[in-house]
């Protein structure tokens, strides 16, 4: 299956610098996205610190010799390249005062012929587009979801929370942190999403499954996800990675891979 990649970032209305960090390899088939916080610029230290070392240990993973490789060791991979990218921000937050209660969300996309592989950590997002449904394949690290799911807030009203902001779970915070990973299957036609808070608190899934219907390019799907998290106020930074799922031979540069689906 052929993988189509874009990406995007921007600052929003109110801030003057960009917290969040996208990496994209499109011969690994993965893609990456972090949301830094905490202290003045270190939180966009936190972000690129997590981005850059999941992909290169998912690139030094892949790159290893092996018969085969199943599912068990897909997500046992996955965790530990979040675990590593965990202890190298938490290190860094304690060696430096200017770095000290840094810490960044992370969700990751790793594709595989007709299986997604989605990992997150805190309140960014994977989403899949299929059909013209819009489904979130990640469930928020948040204390708006533990509310949610304990029954203190419907859905409508944690809209309108206070603690929409406040992640139960991030990389490089404490010294372990847990990557949750779930497989998805993948077809061709779908069109998959990781986004920063910066798009999903500005707009309702409906928008966001608006805008991701009205054009087939994904430059322009980006930008007007983007144009429209911007128009509902722009609070926070935007970042928005786009993958799309075409029948046909697989990209030559995924030759690497070294199992396939029966």
């Amino acid at each position: 299956m052929q993988l189509e990649f874009f990406s995007a970032l921007d600052t929003g209305r109110a801030r003057s610098n960009n917290e969040d960090a996208v990496r994209v390899d499109e011969n690994l088939a993965l893609a990456v996205l972090a949301d830094g916080m905490g202290g003045y610029n270190a939180g966009e230290v936190a972000s690129a610190m997590a981005v850059e070392c999941v992909c290169e240990d998912i690139a030094r993973w892949l790159s290893e010799p092996s018969a085969a490789r199943d599912e068990e060791e897909i997500r046992q991979a996955m965790m530990a390249s979040a675990q590593h990218a965990n202890q190298v921000v938490y290190d860094a937050s304690q060696s430096r005062a200017e770095y000290a209660g840094m810490g960044t969300t992370l969700v990751s996309a790793l594709f595989n012929d007709d299986r997604l592989w989605v990992g997150h950590i805190g309140d960014s997002r994977a989403y899949r587009l299929r059909g013209g449904r819009l489904e979130q394949l990640s469930r928020d690290h948040s204390l708006l979801q533990e509310q949610i799911d304990a029954g203190l807030l419907t859905p409508e009203e944690a809209v309108y929370s206070m603690n929409r902001n406040l992640v139960t779970r991030a990389v490089g915070v404490e010294p372990a942190v847990e990557l949750e990973v779930v497989g998805h299957d993948l077809r061709p036609g779908d069109l998959v999403m990781l986004c920063s808070d910066g798009l999903s608190d500005m707009l309702p899934d409906a928008a966001i499954a608006q805008v991701m219907r009205a054009s087939d390019s994904l430059e322009a799907t980006a930008n007007a996800l983007i144009a429209a998290a911007n128009a509902a106020g722009g609070r926070d930074n935007i970042s928005v990675v786009l993958v799309r799922a075409k029948g046909g031979a697989a990209h030559a540069g995924r030759a690497w891979w070294p199992f396939r689906r029966a």
